[in-house]
């Protein structure tokens, strides 16, 4: 059995027991530019859950986001896959992926911006407890969940997986109201030590919940069973360190999921 597959079968069954995932892809627009996403969730839960926004890679949304989000609906939240770049636009190889990534990350509040139309959508769907919400996110999308919460939008907290954790206005950690989670691998080539520290100065100066954990021997894209190569690549698949993330998310949304422990209020 290929690892990925392996993977998957094992943090799925962690995930939760019998459920009848559902998905919708859902267009929806931010100033003007159609995005399109897909909106996954349980059909046998009933009433209102938590909903979890997911934040794509750079590659633009794929496969690994949709099965992350069936992950997430299988653990009975409803999850939207977000879309950063706009409908249709899908990069075919990392060139593609580059220049794509580079337009949102050197304009931080487009990027800002169409995380935020996708939590609106998010918020909107009618089996959605707005006042529980989440975001994740993955590599490029790590990176944005963090621009989300530094845009001042109402979550109960943000989840980044091996993103880039770089503080380019270390003044905008006061907008953030939500608990932070980074998810880092400790050799990451990608992430060089002066965007650690910075993204840590910059949570305790504005006086965040947050938390960082490192992953040994775990180097970018750490999640991603796609990612075959080995680790002297600088980005590549380690199943220990996915299992042992996804199992920090659970407990993180245990916490940040409680009654008493939502999304602040306005």
């Amino acid at each position: 059995m290929k690892p990925w597959l392996l993977a998957l079968l094992v943090l799925a069954g962690a995930a939760g027991g019998q459920a009848e995932i559902k998905t919708r892809v859902v267009e929806y627009e931010q100033n003007g530019v159609v995005l399109e996403g897909w909106l996954v969730w349980d059909s046998l839960v009933q009433g209102k859950r938590p909903g979890v926004l997911v934040a794509h890679q750079w590659k633009g949304l794929t496969d690994y986001e949709k099965k992350r989000a069936e992950m997430l609906a299988q653990m009975g939240y409803v999850a939207f896959a977000c879309d950063i770049y706009g409908q249709g636009v899908r990069p075919k190889d990392a060139a593609e992926a580059g220049a794509q990534a580079a337009k949102f990350k050197q304009n931080r509040a487009l990027f800002r911006a169409r995380l935020n139309a996708g939590l609106a959508e998010l918020k909107a769907q009618a089996t959605v407890d707005p006042a529980r919400v989440a975001a994740i996110g993955y590599c490029f999308g790590g990176t944005g969940v963090i621009e989300l919460a530094r845009s001042g939008a109402l979550v109960a907290g943000v989840a980044s997986f091996h993103g880039g954790l770089d503080s380019p206005t270390p003044a905008d950690g006061k907008n953030i109201r939500c608990k932070v989670l980074a998810l880092h691998g400790a050799d990451d080539p990608f992430v060089p030590a002066k965007d650690l520290a910075a993204f840590e100065a910059e949570m305790r100066a504005a006086a965040v919940d947050w938390q960082l954990v490192k992953y040994g021997g775990a180097v970018h894209s750490f999640t991603d069973w796609n990612a075959t190569g080995p680790n002297s690549q600088g980005a590549a698949y380690n199943a220990a360190a996915d299992q042992r993330s996804w199992e920090q998310l659970k407990a993180f949304f245990a916490e940040i999921f409680k009654p008493d422990n939502g999304v602040p209020a306005h």
